[in-house]
């Protein structure tokens, strides 16, 4: 039997101080009444994931193809064409000039551009939905009195429904150790023989969109049974060289066939109205290890949801008499639910994570900074520090991408897949942004852990990611200062026609310092001396542009107000230094606040910004950015960051969000206020419990 518990709960504390942590995270529990093609919702352990309709399973995929599609991914997911031109990354190389120089970047437009793009990709799994027995589709005409939630604190989707009149619910969960789904499945339908589980696997999409699959491509690709049984079965696909294998079992009689070309149907034969289904998901076939039955699967996610929620952050704003109050915490909640299901991966995710593609899957190294840095700001840490050994897996290969450039040390790519190869653009291969990140992680971490297993596990990374930015930098004679670029493509990206002219973009100059600094201390803790010539650079780096008495992006091309207004990451995003003029940071901020161009931003604009406003003892401004209503800082009911049709959730804003929420309570190093991003008006009353200060 089914229980559907749709409770409502209060904003009741224990004890005094002490934050009730159930209360706060289910009275954001999701519900929904109808088909809302851009709130799917999903289930996931971080690694696996699965997002579903309104019936809790993946029936209706065509109806959520204009919104968020309904998936099934996993971090393994990847597949390549195979490459039978043997395009090579020096095909799209294009000499640029680099202060004498001629450096190789991969810009060109050669035929092999779009493979190289576009190959590796993430691909989604089978989809499992509900199918009549007849093989006729369902449609939603035939849905009434539909209710579906989830309880976000279990990780659990509840979805209940009539089909034709008959009632219908469904339990939907994911195991938190394996790819594996678990499901519930009630209604008189099923000992009726009238409905079934239809299993469907797709041909991977090399389209650039969010789509992860598709489904016309029947000769390209394999599906078989290869094992059967009366209630436990393997299915193995295959396509090019990357093969999968799907285990099915049931807790009843049924009977699995192929009705079509990969497409399965299981149908029951026990004449019973209640089920569970198991579906696991592996590489390996030896490896599909599922669950000796539903209940063990329920108590293992419950398990892992309650240590989860129990440990690191949390923040109670139920208190407060400012009517934003529950707004903003249901994003807060929410975030750390959808990161938590698809971004604590072994590889730093994809924007949209494991709910669909964007950039054919690959994924953006200079946001994994907003993917990952609140896990250790919220004492997770080891969700960080699970993605940093891929750095290390791409070592050989991104400190061969600097010498092919005539650089030392590592150049960290920007696009990618796991084989960390530089994707072929116009944009992407001149960032350079993304660079000191690795240094900043690994801070992070050592703050948590400051002990020479740390040291060590880091050292070596942080010493090549320091001696690239040390020579990609110029020392320009005749003004005595370090300058970076041209050619440079600002992260901002707005300057990317003018890359062979750019020079000095603000936030670049002032991460440099920060990071060679940062570089140095690691040198001293490891008992060696400091890089001279690390110091030299970061204490001479060119001074921020101002123009008319603001911080601009670059020195080189005077922008319009629009896109990423990272000019202020160099206070925000990092701490203070001797290039600040805290004066001139504010009236850049209120520029931006008062002239920006709000639709031409994205989902983490949103957070850098109120990051400033923050640090500038501006709490009210931060909390008007982070709630400002423009589509970009749109959060669906699911708690997605949508930003337009083609990219309707954004992960980078939601784990941007998680990130200054951090900052706005416990501070930053240095900072002495208690909540120093919200006002001291009254109205607001915070609470929280596990956060760690910024730099």
């Amino acid at each position: 039997m089914i229980t559907f518990l749709f409770a409502c709960y209060g904003a009741g504390m224990v004890g005094s101080n002490k934050i009730d942590r159930k209360a706060l995270v289910m009275r954001h529990n999701v519900t929904q009444t109808h088909i809302d093609k851009l709130s799917p919702l999903s289930v996931g352990n971080g690694r696996f994931c699965y997002t579903a309709d309104i019936t809790g399973m993946q029936t209706f995929p065509e109806l959520y193809r204009e919104g968020i599609p309904l998936s099934t991914m996993s971090e393994w997911g990847w597949h390549r064409f195979p490459n039978t031109e043997n395009y090579q990354l020096s095909d799209v190389f294009k000499y640029v000039d680099a202060y004498g120089k001629k450096v190789p970047y991969p810009i060109g437009s050669s035929p092999g551009r779009e493979y190289l793009r576009a190959n590796p990709h993430q691909t989604g799994l089978a989809l499992i939905g509900l199918q009549k027995v007849e093989g006729k589709t369902l449609s939603e005409r035939e849905l009434s009195e539909s209710c579906q939630q989830l309880n976000v604190w279990e990780g659990t989707l509840e979805s209940r429904f009539k089909l034709s009149g008959s009632p219908v619910e469904v339990t939907t969960l994911c195991h938190p150790d394996k790819d594996e789904l678990a499901y519930r499945l009630k209604s008189p339908l099923f000992s009726e023989k009238r409905l079934g589980v239809r299993i469907c696997f797709p041909f991977p999409s090399v389209a650039f969109g969010k789509e992860p699959a598709v489904w016309d491509m029947e000769d390209s690709h394999r599906s078989w049974i290869v094992r059967g049984g009366d209630n436990d079965w393997i299915i193995k696909h295959q396509t090019d060289d990357f093969v999968y294998y799907c285990r099915i079992r049931t807790s009843v009689k049924a009977a699995l066939k192929e009705t079509s070309r990969h497409n399965y149907f299981l149908e029951l034969l026990s004449g019973k109205d209640e089920f569970t289904l198991l579906v696991d998901f592996s590489t390996d076939e030896n490896t599909l290890n599922i669950s000796d039955d539903y209940v063990s699967a329920v108590r293992a996610n419950r398990q892992a949801w309650e240590a989860f929620w129990m440990s690191g952050g949390a923040v109670d704003l139920s208190g407060s008499k400012d009517r934003r109050w529950k707004e903003l915490e249901r994003r807060i909640v929410l975030s750390q639910y959808l990161t938590a299901i698809q971004s604590r991966q072994q590889y730093p995710p994809q924007e949209t994570g494991l709910t669909c593609n964007s950039w054919y899957g690959k994924f953006h190294l200079e946001m994994h900074w907003w993917h990952s840095v609140h896990f250790a700001l919220w004492d997770r840490p080891a969700y960080l520090s699970n993605t940093l050994g891929w750095y290390d897996e791409i070592f050989e290969v991104a400190k061969a991408y600097a010498a092919t450039q005539g650089y030392k040390g590592v150049r960290w790519p920007k696009m990618i897949g796991p084989d960390g190869m530089e994707a072929p653009s116009g944009v992407g291969p001149l960032l350079v942004w993304q660079q000191p990140h690795p240094i900043f992680y690994a801070e992070l971490l050592y703050r948590e852990n400051p002990t020479q297993e740390t040291l060590n596990r880091f050292g070596d990374l942080i010493n090549a990611t320091a001696e690239f930015m040390f020579d990609y930098a110029h020392w320009d004679a005749s003004r005595k200062c370090y300058v970076l670029g041209p050619p440079i493509i600002s992260a901002r990206e707005g300057n990317s026609g003018t890359f062979r002219e750019n020079i000095n973009p603000a936030f670049e100059l002032a991460y440099w310092s920060w990071g060679l600094k940062k570089a140095n201390d690691w040198r001293e803790r490891m008992g060696r001396e400091r890089n001279a010539d690390w110091d030299r650079m970061a204490d001479q780096m060119a001074p921020w542009p101002v123009v008319n008495g603001v911080y601009v992006e670059a020195e080189s091309v005077l922008e319009k107000d629009g896109g990423h207004p990272t000019q202020l990451a160099a206070y925000g995003f990092l701490p203070a230094s001797a290039y600040l003029d805290k004066e001139v940071m504010r009236k850049t901020l209120r520029h931006v606040l008062d002239n920006w161009d709000w639709a031409d931003t994205w989902g983490w604009d949103f957070p850098l910004i109120a990051m400033t406003a923050i640090r500038l003892n501006e709490p009210e401004w931060a909390l008007e950015t982070l709630l400002k209503s423009v589509q970009k800082n749109t959060y669906l009911p699911n708690g997605h960051n949508f930003q337009n049709e083609g990219l309707p959730l954004y992960l980078p804003g939601n784990g941007g969000l998680l990130t200054v929420v951090a900052m706005m309570c416990a501070g930053w190093d240095g900072c002495t206020e208690g909540n120093p991003g919200f006002p001291k008006n009254g109205l607001w009353n915070v609470k929280w419990e596990g956060l760690k200060p910024a730099f």
